[in-house]
């Protein structure tokens, strides 16, 4: 049986591999407390790796306040870059393979084309760069790694922007919405059966993958879709970058290409509508709308 230990387990993704690892009786998995789990701890982490030995470890992590890491630089790098290194460095010393979760952030998003995990990465924002700057240094310091690059990730968990939108379509009447951002929302339990499976498989094929639900949307119509699904009744308008501006640039365009995960791994992707439908029946019926 393997051993395998999650970095930010207490985080929207940790928290939802904790749920789908439950609901499939996948055993050997270690949700340690960041106290005894900081990335940032050298001594913490060897501590740790020395007393459970991990076949994996999976490294949900990372700084991800866009606009806040414009910011806050040094903070963003220590978590998405050293952290990432601290990991990396341990992971070849105890022969441990390292499952990764990146960005579509990487990429600059200046054209119109399905991202590939060859494309050139150059990122527009602090958050992006130091995600980048994390794989280049995993990838750097050993073979045994996996990168999941994903995107736009919301679950019932944490904050994220579904969330967002649903309490917000409790206290307003209308919306202004970005249009020209184009991309694909990613369900959180999705990519966790994705990265359990990943180990299940026993893959050996190491590298960068993309992986993010099916079919491509803007955030504005991410949110309509949200408020027709959940039966909220609230008005909402398009608006461009430029008319509703943030400290950090985002990618225009950051939809990316999965067939050489969905080949590696034989698996099919859920559509993001699909799954969009999934998350909110659980809030809704869980009535928690606005639960952390």
């Amino acid at each position: 049986m393997s051993k395998t230990i999650i970095f930010g387990a207490s985080g929207q993704l940790g928290r939802c591999l904790r749920k789908v690892s439950e609901e499939r009786n996948i055993q050997g998995i270690i949700f340690p407390d960041e106290a005894i789990a900081d990335i940032l701890r050298t001594d913490l982490l060897t501590e740790l790796f020395e007393k459970e030995s991990p076949d994996y470890v999976i490294n949900c992590a990372a700084y991800t306040a866009v606009d806040k890491a414009e910011d806050e630089v040094d903070l963003a790098r220590k978590i998405n870059k050293d952290g990432a290194a601290n990991l990396a460095t341990l992971c070849k010393t105890y022969n441990s393979i390292l499952i990764h979760v990146s960005t579509d952030f990487v990429f600059a998003g200046d054209s119109v084309a399905l991202l590939t995990e060859t494309d050139s990465a150059t990122p527009v924002n602090v958050y992006g760069m130091t995600k980048l700057e994390g794989e280049v240094v995993i990838a750097n310091t050993f073979d045994n790694f996996f990168i999941l690059r994903t995107s736009w990730l919301y679950s019932e968990y944490g904050n994220n922007f579904v969330k967002t939108m649903l309490k917000l379509g409790q206290d307003r009447t209308h919306l202004n919405v970005v249009a020209d951002q184009v991309g694909t929302p990613t369900y959180a339990i999705d990519l966790a059966s994705c990265i359990l499976y990943l180990i299940e498989k026993k893959s050996t094929a190491f590298g960068i993958y993309h992986y993010s639900n099916e079919g491509v949307t803007s955030w504005y119509d991410f949110a309509k879709a949200i408020f027709d699904i959940s039966e909220t009744s609230i008005t909402v308008s398009p608006v461009t970058s430029k008319e509703y501006l943030t400290k950090a640039q985002r990618p225009a365009f950051s939809v990316m290409d999965k067939s050489k995960i969905k080949s590696a791994l034989n698996i099919e992707i859920p559509y993001w509508r699909e799954s969009l439908e999934t998350c909110i029946l659980n809030l809704v019926t869980a009535g928690t709308k606005s639960n952390e």
